[in-house]
């Protein structure tokens, strides 16, 4: 597989969103809620150019097991 930088962005966004889903599913655990528990980034830029007019909002939730998912994706793209 050649290796390049989108290939490393989708295993990284893939790693994130299986570490996310496997927090979901373990939301209920009341032990592991060190790993669930989540901390949210927000970032909403915003402009009025007279011309045109846009807004866009983007919502991100991180928590250990979605780091750890990005960090074994990373992993895994360095072995291939």
């Amino acid at each position: 597989m050649k290796k390049n930088g989108w290939i490393l962005l989708l295993f990284v966004f893939l790693g994130l969103l299986a570490g996310s889903l496997v927090a979901n599913w373990l939301r209920e655990v009341p032990s592991l809620v060190f790993l669930t528990r989540t901390i949210e980034v927000n970032w909403s830029p915003a402009a009025d150019l007279a011309v045109i007019k846009y807004s866009l909002v983007l919502n991100i939730h991180f928590s250990l097991l979605s780091i750890i998912g990005a960090i074994v994706a990373i992993w895994l793209y360095r072995k291939t």
